[in-house]
C-alpha cells in the first residue's frame, strides 16, 4: 500500500514532531490533501498525501519524533469509515488513535487480533501500543477496556509483567499492601514534555553561549525627535501606505542596515576558519508567540523603504501568531533586532541568533531627567540599547562604534532618512 513519508524540510531540519493528525484511520484522502501537522525546529509544516483513498494506518502517535524520509501513514484502497467520529473532544481524540490492522504477521497475537476485527470486536490502540503489542506476541483483544478504551503502550507492559494467572484483585490487593513511600504529601507540581522548539532553542542558545566569546554593550538613545516625528506624520503615513502604520521597529531596521554597512564585520559569521561577511542585510525580527519566541527575517532590508519595513513585519508577525510561517521565512538572516521593551523590560543581555555575529536589544521607553545643557534638565523619553556580539568577530571598539551609530540616527531621524 502506498505509503506517506517525511518530505525534506530544509538543509538543516532532519527531523519533527508528530504535533496533530489531520486526518483519522478510515478517513477519505484526496491526493495532495494534509493528513498530518509537523512541528520541526522553525515552523509547522502540513505533510501531504501523494495518493488518494482512505487511510489505513498511522503509523506514529502525536508527540512521537520523526525523520525526513520515513514512512508516517498508509493510504490504501477502501470504503471510509464513519466509526471513529464523535462529538466530544475526547472521544474525537480516540479516533484518532483507532487504526486498522493491515501487517500481514505471522504472530498468534495478531492472528488473535484480526479474528477479533473480523467479527466486528474493534480494537482501539495507539499504533506504538499495537507495533509493541505484536512485538511482544501480546494478542491486543486481551487488554481492551484499560485507559479509556484505548490501549497504549502501558497497557502492554502492564500485561507483560502480570505473573501468570495472577488476576486483577490480587494485583490490586498487592499494590494496596505496599508501604507509602512517604509519609510527608509531595508538592504539587506538573510534568509535561517540552515542544520541539522549545527544546531546540535551549540546544541552540545553550551552544551559543558554549561555542561564542559573546559579550553585550549598553547605550542610552533620546527618542524625542522619532517620537515628534512619528506623531506629526503618522496620520499621512496610514494614508499614503493603505493602512499601514508608522512604528519605532522601521527607524531601528534602517539604522541597522546603515550601522552595518559602516560596521561590516557585526554582518559576518565564523565558518570553521573562514570568516564570511554577507553582502546583504536581511534582518531578524523577534515575534513572541504562544509557542515561543520566533525570528522570522524581513529580506533586502536596504533595498525597503520605511513602509515596506513595516508592513513587512507585520505580515511576518500575523503568519508567526498563526503557525504559517514558512520555512523560508526563518532561515538564512544576517542580523537581529528584539524589542523587549512591549513586555516592560528595562535592560537585558540578548543572546545571539544562530550562526550570527550579533544581536540588538530594544528596551522600555521611559521618562527620566536627562541634563540638555549645561544648566538644564529635562524629562526625555529615553531607551536603553544592547548589543550582544561575538568578541571572535568584532572588538570592542567596532561593537560600541555600531550601538553609538544607531543612537545617533535615531536622536536624528532626518539623518536617517538621507541614509535610506
Amino acid at each position: 500500500m502506498p505509503e506517506v513519508k517525511v518530505p525534506e524540510l530544509a538543509e538543516s531540519i532532519t527531523e519533527g514532531t508528530i504535533a496533530e493528525w489531520l486526518k483519522s484511520v478510515g478517513d477519505s484522502v484526496d491526493k495532495g490533501e494534509a493528513i498530518v501537522e509537523l512541528e520541526t525546529d522553525k515552523v509547522n509544516v502540513e505533510v501531504v498525501s501523494e495518493d488518494a483513498g482512505v487511510l489505513q494506518e498511522t503509523l506514529f502517535d502525536e508527540g512521537d519524533t520523526v525523520e525526513v524520509g520515513q514512512a508516517i501513514a498508509v493510504v490504501g484502497e477502501g470504503q471510509p469509515s464513519n466509526s471513529g467520529s464523535s462529538s466530544s473532544d475526547d472521544s474525537k481524540q480516540e479516533s484518532k488513535s483507532d487504526d486498522t490492522q493491515s501487517d500481514k504477521d505471522s504472530k498468534d497475537a495478531q492472528s488473535q487480533d484480526d479474528s477479533s476485527e473480523q467479527s466486528g470486536q474493534r480494537v482501539n490502540a495507539t499504533p506504538s501500543a499495537r507495533r509493541y503489542a505484536r512485538e511482544q506476541g501480546i494478542a491486543l483483544s486481551e487488554l481492551a477496556g484499560k485507559s479509556g478504551d484505548v490501549v497504549r503502550k502501558e497497557d502492554v507492559d502492564s500485561k507483560q509483567n502480570q505473573p501468570s494467572g495472577s488476576s486483577s484483585q490480587s494485583s490490586s490487593s498487592k499494590e494496596d499492601s505496599k508501604p507509602a513511600q512517604s509519609s510527608k504529601p509531595s508538592k504539587p507540581v506538573v510534568r509535561e514534555k517540552m515542544s520541539r522548539r522549545k527544546k531546540t532553542a535551549a540546544k541552540k542558545l545553550l551552544e551559543v553561549s558554549n561555542q561564542t566569546a559573546m559579550l553585550t554593550t549598553f547605550n542610552e538613545v533620546d527618542m524625542t525627535n522619532v517620537m515628534n516625528l512619528r506623531k506629526r506624520k503618522k496620520e499621512q503615513f496610514i494614508k499614503d501606505h493603505d493602512g499601514t502604520k508608522l512604528g519605532f521597529m522601521s527607524f531601528f531596521t534602517k539604522a541597522a542596515v546603515a550601522a552595518l554597512k559602516k560596521y561590516p564585520e557585526v554582518n559576518a559569521e565564523i565558518d570553521g576558519e573562514d570568516m564570511i561577511t554577507k553582502q546583504f542585510y536581511d534582518i531578524g525580527i523577534a515575534v513572541s508567540t504562544d509557542d515561543g519566541l520566533l525570528v522570522p527575517f524581513v529580506r533586502d532590508c536596504d533595498k525597503k523603504n520605511f513602509a515596506e519595513i513595516e508592513s513587512a513585519i507585520a505580515d511576518l508577525a500575523v503568519k508567526a501568531r498563526d503557525k504559517k510561517l514558512g520555512l523560508d521565512d526563518m532561515v538564512n538572516g544576517s542580523f537581529t533586532i528584539t524589542n523587549g521593551g512591549i513586555f516592560g523590560s528595562m535592560m537585558s543581555t540578548p543572546i545571539i541568533n544562530g550562526n550570527q555575529a550579533a544581536i540588538l536589544g530594544m528596551h522600555s521607553i521611559i521618562k527620566r531627567p536627562i541634563a540638555v545643557e549645561d544648566d538644564k534638565i529635562e524629562n526625555r523619553p529615553m531607551m536603553y540599547l544592547a548589543l550582544s556580539y561575538d568578541h571572535r568577530i568584532i572588538d570592542g571598539k567596532e561593537a560600541v562604534g555600531f550601538l553609538k551609530t544607531i543612537k545617533d540616527l535615531i536622536e536624528n531621524p532626518e539623518d536617517l532618512l538621507l541614509e535610506s
